[in-house]
């Protein structure tokens, strides 16, 4: 009976290995329908409850709507010059195309709503193929399943491809995922190219994953100078990083993004990128046998780019934003991804970094174990990864997604290390309960289950103060809500930061400011207005902007700031019933959740 047990297991572990195409869309689907069944209730009501999210589809409606394909501007927001974003229309391209696709059958709305549950998940399919292929590659050809069940459990990360999700952030960690694939590929050219054209599109997207990006192309580099029989590699990456580069600026780069900015893929970049790919193509057809020679060639190389990017843009060498101390001070240092991670409640830090400290544990014993093989360079690139992103979180929490991305490969090798011998043991305790507790502490799953301990005092009070102030908050975002403002002619209102995008999405409306850096001068008029003791500077603000209404969401997160820092200012008069008389209260349905004026002077 066992060796008939046995027999039907081997079988059914050599279909995983051999059939793992079909394996690999049986997982995806599986993971799009309970992505849908999770997010239901938000399709639903189009409930994009993340800034980007709503701005997203705000430019997308914008370009179906006639503008240009090289004009970003989001018109509706900073006026009278429009906000001049940062973004590119690559992540726009599926969203649009669903649209287009579905808008004759189903109508605008319904349109959207498809198109908003379905590109995520459209870049969940190539980082789920890369994940599985590097597993494969690195692990074993049988372990992408183990890989696939903890990469499900790393919810920070898992969250970027979820329906609603619509903003580059699942693009770009499907191109890491697909550069690490590269890095892993046995064929040195194809995995270059790949790694090449998957980071040219990245950097085409933001530049939000710079320094993971230059990571993984030094050690293409370093490679090389280990072993010159990888010069192969390093040349096509050398040229599918310079070409790519190339294509996704001439074919996306907005007007704006075409001046010599530093936080965009802009000719400060692309002129360091193609000399980056220069002289790496240039290094590959040396014909040098030491390694210290090589090495030295390298640094050389690496020193040219560092003295021509230094000489050339000396205005982008510090924070690529450019903001200036008062608007760090006055709203970048409060803005939640860019805070360190230790600032966040603990539970919310251990669900974040447990994976990754995991999985920079399983890399550095993976590239250990492997030090003798050829996989060995690879787990020592994916070690580097991994910690240089958990330390990241140290800095900012928005290491969080690709920290976790990365964590799973190491988390993986471990798991593959340890649960085959727990399954193998005579104890029926420990192939069930040791199986599964290794799974729960190798997974993320044990610190989920450590943050459900219950709250103590302090932690149930902050709770209970954030319930009741998230009450009627939460429904100014809703569409029934909007509707009520939208229903009203179409003006330019004084409304919070965080409001701006939601609003120029959802109804025929206009705001002053939206949450992006390049923003920053309207950023400050809102904040000045509802920071000043006089109603006269939001007046002013009110005047120059062309806004004539101010609408407020009482207890949204913003207002809170404005509530502490500036108890006596314009924002806390209006609340406490103290209005100017250049201001007229506008009739708004029962129960709406907003406060409105409109400017009469």
């Amino acid at each position: 009976m066992q060796d008939s047990e046995t027999a039907v297991e081997e079988r059914m572990l050599a279909w995983i290995e051999r059939r793992w195409r079909t394996v690999f869309w049986l997982l995806f689907i599986g993971a799009c329908t309970y992505f849908l069944v999770y997010k239901w209730g938000q399709v639903r009501w189009l409930s994009l409850s993340d800034t980007d999210d709503n701005m997203r589809l705000a430019e997308v409606k914008a370009w179906l709507a006639g503008q240009s394909w090289f004009d970003l501007r989001q018109h509706k927001l900073a006026p009278p010059d429009g906000l001049n974003i940062h973004w590119s229309r690559i992540v726009d391209l599926p969203i649009a195309g669903l649209i287009l696709i579905f808008r004759p059958f189903v109508g605008d709305f319904t349109a959207y709503r498809i198109a908003c549950a379905v590109a995520p998940m459209l870049a969940f399919a190539p980082a789920l193929w890369a994940m599985i292929l590097t597993v494969r590659r690195l692990v074993h050809p049988r372990a992408y399943p183990i890989a696939f069940a903890i990469l499900m459990c790393a919810q920070t990360t898992l969250f970027m491809w979820m329906p609603l999700r619509i903003d580059h952030h699942g693009w770009q960690l499907a191109m890491l995922l697909i550069v690490i694939a590269g890095l892993a590929d046995p064929n040195g050219r194809r995995g270059g190219a790949t790694a090449g054209i998957a980071t040219a599109v990245s950097f085409g997207i933001g530049l939000e994953l710079i320094p993971v990006m230059a990571i993984a192309g030094a050690s293409i580099a370093l490679r090389w100078v280990w072993d010159r029989a990888e010069a192969g590699r390093m040349a096509a990456y050398a040229i599918a990083l310079g070409g790519g580069c190339a294509i996704a600026f001439g074919g996306f780069a907005s007007y704006d993004n075409r001046a010599m900015v530093c936080d965009v893929l802009s000719p400060v970049y692309l002129s360091t990128l193609l000399l980056t790919g220069g002289l790496l193509l240039g290094l590959s057809f040396a014909r040098v046998d030491g390694r210290a020679v090589r090495f030295a060639l390298l640094v050389a190389a690496g020193a040219g780019i560092a003295a021509f990017f230094l000489i050339s843009f000396p205005h982008c060498i510090g924070r690529p934003e450019a903001i200036s101390p008062e608007l760090e001070r006055l709203w970048f240092s409060n803005v939640r991804e860019v805070k360190p991670l230790y600032t966040k409640p603990w539970r919310d830090a251990l669900d974040i970094a447990y994976l990754p400290v995991i999985g920079a544990i399983g890399a550095i014993t993976a590239a250990w174990r492997a030090r003798a093989q050829a996989t060995g360079p690879v787990w020592i690139s994916i070690a580097v990864l991994s910690l240089f992103t958990a330390c990241g979180l140290a800095w900012q929490s928005r290491f969080g997604p690709q920290a976790q991305a990365i964590g799973v490969f190491g988390a993986s090798a471990l798991a593959w290390l340890i649960l085959p011998r727990l399954l193998d043991s005579g104890s029926a305790l420990i192939r069930v309960g040791g199986t599964l507790l290794a799974f729960f502490a190798l997974s993320g799953q044990l610190a989920q289950f450590v943050s459900m301990i219950p709250k103590n005092d302090k932690e149930m009070k902050r709770a209970g103060c954030e319930a009741r102030a998230s009450g009627k908050p939460g429904r100014c975002m809703t569409i029934p809500a909007l509707g009520q403002i939208d229903r009203l002619p179409p003006a330019t209102m004084l409304t919070f930061v965080d409001m701006g995008p939601r609003l120029i999405t959802m109804t025929r409306h206009s705001a002053i400011a939206g949450p992006y850096h390049r923003n920053g001068e309207a950023i400050l008029d809102v904040i000045h207005a509802f920071r000043a003791t006089s109603p006269d500077v939001a007046r002013t603000v009110m005047q120059r902007r062309g806004a004539t209404m101010v609408l407020l969401c009482p207890g949204m997160a913003e207002s809170t700031i404005y509530k502490a820092r500036a108890p006596k200012g314009f924002y806390m008069q209006l609340i406490n019933g103290d209005v100017p008389a250049w201001l007229e209260p506008v009739e708004l349905p029962e129960g709406s959740p907003f406060r409105l004026w409109r400017r009469i002077d």
